[in-house]
């Protein structure tokens, strides 16, 4: 009977096995998303990312702020919904470059992204200011956001 678990055993790995190779099979290329989605031969794309940085204006009533910040977020689901933002988010720590979150914009224009920005209330309030690189990545990188309010229970 100890043949059982074993011929089990060696059953599973096979199946995982199998798996394994199953995913690692190449998808089929599509060339109408890659198309829609404005990709090169690589899957790739030039965006432009944000870096929001601590503004030079400090509000310590705590009601304006609240507001500024309702209005940051309210903007950056606006822009989200208009495909201009694909990437958002604050960074978890302090760091060196006071670096307080990031916008990956869907344009490689570093001009069209500022434009972008500055309709940040808090940007335009002073409590933020960016810094502006070109980037290269997935092209790709948009769809997630079609699951985002899947996953999502709540929106802050």
């Amino acid at each position: 009977m100890k043949s059982k678990p074993l011929l089990a055993a060696c059953l599973l790995i096979s199946a995982l096995s199998f798996a394994q190779e199953k995913k690692a099979e190449k998808p089929k290329y599509n060339q109408e998303l890659a198309t829609s989605l404005g990709a090169d031969k690589y899957g790739m794309k030039p965006y432009t990312i944000v870096m929001l940085t601590t503004g030079s204006v400090k509000i310590e009533d705590k009601s304006k702020m609240g507001e500024l910040m309702k209005g940051h977020m309210s903007n950056i689901g606006k822009l989200a919904d208009e495909g201009k933002i694909i990437v958002a988010g604050p960074f978890l720590e302090k760091n060196k470059e006071n670096y307080r979150g990031m916008f990956i914009f869907n344009t490689k224009s570093k001009e069209e992204a500022e434009q972008w920005v500055k309709t940040d209330p808090a940007v335009q309030a002073g409590v933020f200011s960016y810094e502006i690189f070109p980037w290269y990545g997935s092209a790709a990188l948009p769809l997630y956001l079609k699951h985002h309010d899947e996953i999502s229970k709540e929106n802050p």
